[in-house]
């Protein structure tokens, strides 16, 4: 028997739902069924490969299921087959018909990565560091029919700093979900229920799915604000500036706010050699950044290269 004795689907596919899977299996629960987003082709050779999720449960046995749709009333009479008490669902990607989400005899709970309500949607990670929040978390919640409403079971925070990136917030919050996860299936093993938290609508914000134009910098912004974008927005969709009718990518920057000419440069001028660029208020000082069709590189190779100049300006 499993350490706390209910029968667990998981429901995940990328990164960091894999981190909660892996807990989970280490644990010692009874992972009965893994469901996961179909193998897709990937890199150059556009080989398919199942997603980290799948690739692990085959590693560990577990039976993996891939429909590209759970609205099938097969695909839903396969799901209540595998007769779980609970499913534990993270960066899935499919929706969950009410059918679903009402199979498990304690239905289907969701580790999201934001302080719910505030973030639901695609990309609350980014979100969280993009809008200049102080910090963020993780919200397991129980599932319902709405896009991340369902009633809170557990919350955790953790800060977040001028240092903070999307990839290092992502494992931080991956970790912390894994954890979570244990602990709310012990406590609905240990007394039958979930004590849960309706959400405030009335505080809730959305994190809508990611685009590539939103990685384009608008150097009037503030910039701590360009700053939070580049941490926030790299390394999809990445974000970047025209200059020199070419794009040239921003990998890495620091705030800064002595700015020369008493800060009266135009928005977006390449200020000096040590990379600094004026914005609408302060300026940041470019450290990595990769012109078109080039590698990454820091500043001064971009420089030395004549891929740009000082005194040039960032449309």
């Amino acid at each position: 028997m499993s350490r706390s004795g209910l029968r667990i689907g998981f429901m995940g596919t990328p990164d960091f739902a894999l981190v909660a899977l892996k807990a989970l299996v280490q644990a010692g629960e009874d992972v009965v069924c893994v469901y996961s987003q179909p193998p897709r082709p990937k890199g150059r050779g556009h080989q398919v490969h199942p997603s980290p999720v799948h690739h692990y449960a085959d590693e560990q046995g577990i039976p993996v299921f891939t429909p590209t749709s759970l609205k099938d009333p097969d695909a839903q009479q396969e799901f209540a087959a595998h007769d779980l008490d609970v499913a534990i669902v993270a960066a899935y990607g499919l929706i969950l018909p009410e059918a679903i989400l009402q199979a498990p005899k304690f239905g289907c709970l969701n580790i999201h990565g934001s302080l719910l309500p505030r973030w639901r949607g695609a990309a609350p990670i980014q979100y969280a560091i993009w809008k200049g929040d102080s910090e963020t978390g993780v919200t397991i919640m129980q599932m319902e029919k709405g896009l991340d409403t369902g009633p809170m079971i557990a919350k955790v925070s953790v800060p977040i700093t001028p240092q903070t990136t999307a990839a290092s917030l992502h494992d931080e919050l991956a970790k912390l979900g894994a954890n979570m996860a244990l602990e709310v299936v012990n406590q609905l093993a240990k007394n039958g229920y979930l004590a849960a938290e309706i959400q405030d609508d009335a505080q809730s914000t959305y994190a809508s799915m990611l685009k590539k134009s939103d990685g384009l910098i608008d150097w009037a912004e503030p910039a701590a604000a360009i700053d939070a974008q580049i941490r926030a927005l790299n390394p999809w969709p990445g974000v970047w500036g025209n200059i020199n009718g070419r794009r040239l990518k921003i990998l890495g920057a620091d705030l800064c706010h002595d700015v020369p000419e008493g800060g009266s440069a135009a928005p977006g001028r390449i200020c000096d050699k040590t990379g600094l660029v004026a914005c609408g208020r302060d300026g940041i000082i470019l450290k990595t950044v990769q012109p078109e069709g080039k590698k990454p590189m820091d500043f001064n190779a971009a420089i030395n290269g004549g891929y740009i100049a000082v005194g040039d300006v960032f449309d």
